[in-house]
């Protein structure tokens, strides 16, 4: 079985974590919403992955909605004394699987309470409040209004501790001018790499930084020179995407999604794969050639 504590921990928010965990996105249905096509299959997912020593597993309520909070209770409750889960709030789904915002005081208050439930617990260890100001990437707004409420939350000990996704530069200033902030979760990956300065300025006071899309998202990563690399490694396209983000910085977090036992395997596997200073010369130019393309 890969030893997935080679890839190290990290600190998030009072608990250290191993840096290689799982998102449960993908355990919703297609577009990340109704039931999966098969729940078993969801569950052996969740269950092979603490079998497996992950201790760090990100959702949301707004998977689904409810699902994956409702899989992950039937899979896991009781859970594990050192398993962290991370939840977002901030959205809503609509009938027809849109995604909505929902940033006032009471829905967020009413996110919480949901995710509580949903989830079989008292209090949520790491809320993350994802900005809709921009719903398909980071755009400029002030977050105060809901960042005041996730503290009210905090305070009544209902939320641990606060993150904040989909975010500029100037919204993660206001929050850190507000709350304890633990953790960004932005779009980053080995061809998407707006975030790079930004991943080096967290590390240097001790915030996580959790890529969400490591792998691409809804559209996989696709790159002639990724696979090349990984042929030449004896290792897959996405293993040497998984480990390239984990040398890229020690405050990464990776919370790679899937609804295949097999593919869990084969992410968690990136835990052991340590890529030479050449390969990863050649793999720093797939964002440039994204962006010519």
């Amino acid at each position: 079985m890969t030893d997935i504590s080679k890839a190290g921990t990290f600190k998030l928010g009072d608990r250290t974590v191993k840096r290689l965990g799982c998102g449960a996105m993908q355990l919703a249905g297609p577009g990340v919403f109704g039931p999966p096509k098969d729940r078993d299959a969801a569950l052996a997912v969740l269950r092979e992955a603490i079998a497996s020593g992950v201790d760090h597993i990100d959702t949301s309520d707004f998977y689904g909605p409810h699902v994956t909070n409702q899989i992950i209770r039937e899979a896991l409750h009781p859970y594990p004394a050192n398993l962290t889960i991370v939840t977002k709030i901030s959205a809503k789904r609509g009938a027809d699987a849109s995604w909505i915002p929902a940033m006032s005081p009471q829905e967020l208050t009413q996110a919480v309470h949901d995710n509580l439930r949903n989830l079989g617990l008292d209090v949520l260890e790491v809320v993350n409040l994802r900005s809709m100001h921009g719903i398909h990437g980071p755009a400029e707004g002030s977050l105060e209004p809901q960042l005041d409420t996730l503290a009210e939350l905090q305070r009544q000990g209902l939320v641990r501790h606060i993150g904040l996704s989909n975010v500029t530069r100037k919204q993660i200033a206001q929050g850190r001018g507000m709350v304890d902030i633990v953790c960004v979760q932005n779009q980053y990956n080995i061809a998407h790499r707006q975030d790079d300065a930004l991943i080096d300025e967290l590390a240097a006071d001790g915030i996580a930084y959790v890529p969400f899309f490591p792998l691409g998202g809804f559209t996989p990563l696709q790159s002639s020179t990724l696979a090349n690399v990984a042929q030449k490694l004896g290792a897959t396209p996405m293993q040497v995407a998984l480990a390239w983000l984990l040398q890229r910085a020690p405050n990464i977090l990776l919370i790679p999604g899937t609804s295949s036992v097999g593919h869990l395997r084969e992410n968690l596997a990136a835990a052991e794969l340590k890529l030479p200073a050449d390969a990863i010369q050649v793999l720093n130019g797939i964002a440039a050639e994204k962006a010519a393309a």
